[in-house]
């Protein structure tokens, strides 16, 4: 593989961090709702004759100007797909990208400034640039790094470009694999931190991570991951494992393994996870001796864990000392692509689809937000995989994004129901377990982690989440997007986070006001939690005790579960 190959290559994994699979699992675009925003932007050009004719004209002076060279149209700043400098120094590939680039601005231009309502013109921009993404003259064979490799292999490049096309349409329902999914197996070269299950019920196994110090905390951690996807993200590869930072700082370790659910589970909702939750909560205390104990939850999963805490307040138990949330948002008023189109049609038709089917498929789910993002999680892979003819990328996190599970039915109706309502910004309009949510009650110490790049879950959003809480809460802002929020380890010159005491209501003014700091929120996080872990003791010889003992080792039966 040559350089500009590898540089390729880890081009794909960035963006791949950028662009997992972490989003709580709401809404699905319908077909129905594209086809009828593209046709509202054709009637429109109809309707305004003349603004469409004035933005015609536009575009005619700016095709001149590229045509005679005169033109300083250039791809907006991270735009990576024009990277390749022939782009900017061969005429006819200048012109070629120019002309693109004033064509699709001048589309946009022209639904801004059209007479439809906000939401018509924001679904407008939507599917424009649907379209003119997909017809960008990178995504042809006359992009010039694939005319380049052509030559460079004396055509093997498209026969095997040609040859992985026909294994997608065979075995990826036509998408372009986002990764070689043969290389990685789990419970060897992923989820190999030493530990065992030692509890199982019908919902989750209870992974408990092998000690690695001579001394413990006595307060136990559990982590509990979303429910759309398998729980390795925090036990990933030795050098990213949560678990494994975990136990290496005296932490006495366990991560929930979420069960992948078929429509025989089709009725298990918040309250039936709430309740899991709550038996493994009572093991891991059992088994630590441990009164009360510190959770972690991440996106959905700290959704859930949130109300958990809310229900604990409502019947007045104090199991839980300290929570920290991973990018989760529990205020779902979110400005993003997510919920353009969510409207009261769509979050019925979602909801009716996963009742007919009992479940939501993560796959499903995966190729819809694909299509959010088709630069980052469709073109991209089009280009290496059929115009360059390499194989997909080999990277653990694409493994991981692309092992997706299912969601039962009413458990995804309540998450839209959420959604639509927004019912955890308010005290008492949620109910799990017989009990009314009032975060306002949760008083424990909180640390809440956002990522200044994360447009799945945005830190603005993760922010105002933070502040629904009663108690004490520490916010840190990542300089990362949504994966790189969780797999953040010490030792990344690039790493870099802001903290601020003060907790105002407008988080531009949190992060005016705040204190950056260089390397990994990690040991920050490190020296918080063992505040509120207890005092040291000396670690027990054995994992589980004789009530709930070892069973399979690490990383469990659940996360094979197909």
């Amino acid at each position: 593989m040559t350089n500009k190959d590898n540089k390729a290559n880890e081009d794909l994994k960035t963006q791949a961090m950028d662009n997992t699979l972490g989003l709580s699992p709401v809404v699905g675009i319908r077909g129905k709702d594209i086809l009828t925003a593209a046709r509202t932007v054709m009637l429109q050009a109809i309707k305004q004759p003349i603004h469409s004719a004035k933005h015609l004209t536009h575009f005619s002076l700016a095709l001149k100007n590229v045509l005679l060279g005169q033109s300083q149209m250039e791809p907006e700043a991270g735009d990576r797909r024009f990277a390749d400098p022939t782009w900017s120094q061969n005429p006819l590939y200048k012109r070629y990208m120019q002309t693109y680039l004033a064509w699709n601005k001048e589309l946009h231009d022209w639904i801004e400034e059209s007479k439809l309502a906000e939401q018509d013109i924001n679904r407008g921009h939507f599917v424009i640039k649907l379209m003119t993404d997909a017809m960008a003259p990178t995504n042809s064979m006359a992009n010039p790094a694939a005319v380049k490799r052509f030559f460079e292999t004396g055509g093997k490049s498209l026969l095997d470009g040609l040859s992985n096309l026909a294994k997608d349409i065979v075995n990826n329902g036509g998408m372009p694999s986002q990764v070689n999914m043969s290389v990685f197996e789990v419970g060897k070269s992923l989820a190999n931190t030493e530990g065992a299950v030692v509890f199982r019920n019908d919902v989750l196994e209870l992974i408990q991570y092998t000690p690695a110090t001579e001394q413990v905390h006595e307060r136990p951690l559990l982590v509990v991951p979303p429910q759309i996807n398998k729980f390795y993200v925090f036990d990933l590869s030795p050098e990213k494992s949560v678990a494994r930072f975990c136990v290496r700082n005296q932490l006495q370790t366990f991560v929930v393994s979420w069960r992948n659910p078929t429509k025989a589970q089709r009725e298990w909702g918040l309250s039936t996870y709430i309740e899991a939750l709550k038996e493994a909560i009572d093991v891991v205390c059992a088994i630590t001796g441990s009164k009360d104990l510190n959770m972690l939850g991440a996106c959905s999963g700290g959704m859930t864990t949130a109300s958990l805490l809310g229900h604990y307040a409502a019947i007045g138990e104090q199991k839980v000392h300290a929570l920290t949330l991973l990018v989760s948002v529990l205020d779902n008023r979110l400005e993003s692509d997510i919920s353009l189109f969510a409207d009261e049609k769509s979050l019925e038709s979602a909801k009716r689809r996963s009742y007919q089917a009992g479940v939501l498929e993560g796959k499903d789910l995966a190729k819809v937000f694909a299509w959010m993002r088709p630069n980052d999680l469709i073109w991209n892979y089009w280009v290496n995989n059929y115009l360059l003819g390499n194989e997909p990328p080999v990277f653990d996190i694409l493994h991981w994004n692309n092992d997706t599970t299912r969601l039962p039915a009413a458990l995804h109706g309540e998450f839209i129901d959420m959604f639509k309502n927004n019912p955890l910004t308010r005290a008492g309009t949620l109910e799990v377990c017989g009990t009314p949510v009032d975060l306002k009650q949760v008083t424990c110490d909180l640390f809440c982690v956002a990522g200044t790049t994360d447009h799945i879950t945005p830190w603005e959003s993760c922010y105002k989440s933070a502040n629904l809480f009663g108690g004490k809460c520490e916010f840190v802002l990542s300089s990362s997007g949504h994966i790189q929020s969780i797999l953040n380890p010490p030792g990344n010159p690039k790493s870099r986070y802001m903290t601020n005491s003060a907790m105002p209501a407008d988080p531009k003014a949190w992060q005016a006001s705040g204190t950056k700091h260089a390397d990994s929120w990690w040991l920050h996080w490190q020296s918080w939690q063992a505040e509120r872990a207890g005092k040291l003791k000396k670690t027990p010889t054995t994992l589980g005790n004789k009530a709930f003992p070892p069973r399979e080792a690490a990383p469990g039966t659940y996360v094979h579960e197909r």
